[in-house]
């Protein structure tokens, strides 16, 4: 299904493109012959077909109605190095305050799975691709983040916030942070 998606996405992504970058110079260049040429026809089908195709795919996947039984993506953090969103971790005493660290990312989807998000909003139920998209953006910040508390010698991570923002379009950013520490054994 999602090759199909896939598929139908590439088609409306490259016919969009022949028509506009192709389509409207050839109109201006040949106002005057009415025949459109085989290649800007081809674009226009692809522009249609695309749409088609997403279309068909999401609603054949809604219909299923089929419940998620994935979780969150895990977050692969650097070994040695735990994460905590209290002030403390159980157990252990701070030894020291290595100070604040972060990691940060702007991802994006491209205008293919955008568009199958898009159709989503018509028909109803959950946009996987920004879920998908948003889970990947959250590893990546907080791998980067206990990278920063590994180069600085720490034990864990506390008070570890995420926060997010819409960049431009589809695209958001995802900052994650908190403060490194060391603890005593």
């Amino acid at each position: 299904m999602k090759a199909i998606r896939y598929l139908g996405s590439l088609a409306f992504v490259v016919g969009l493109f022949v028509a506009v970058f192709g389509g409207i110079p050839w109109h201006v260049v040949v106002a005057d012959d009415p025949v459109v040429p085989w290649w800007l026809r081809i674009a226009i089908f692809g522009i249609i077909g695309g749409i088609f195709l997403v279309l068909l795919t999401v609603a054949l996947e809604q219909r299923k109605q089929r419940a998620l039984t994935e979780g969150p993506l895990p977050a692969d953090t650097v070994p040695g190095v735990l994460l905590s969103n209290s002030d403390g971790v159980p157990g252990r005493q701070t030894r020291e305050i290595l100070g604040l660290v972060q990691g940060h990312t702007v991802f994006a989807i491209w205008l293919g799975k955008d568009l199958s998000a898009l159709v989503r909003l018509v028909l109803g139920g959950e946009l996987f691709e920004y879920t998908e998209m948003m889970g990947r953006a959250r590893t990546v910040a907080t791998n980067r983040m206990s990278a920063q508390a590994a180069e600085l010698g720490a034990d864990a991570i506390i008070n570890v916030r995420y926060t997010t923002a819409s960049v431009v379009g589809s695209a958001a950013e995802l900052l994650a942070y908190g403060t490194a520490v060391k603890l005593s054994d």
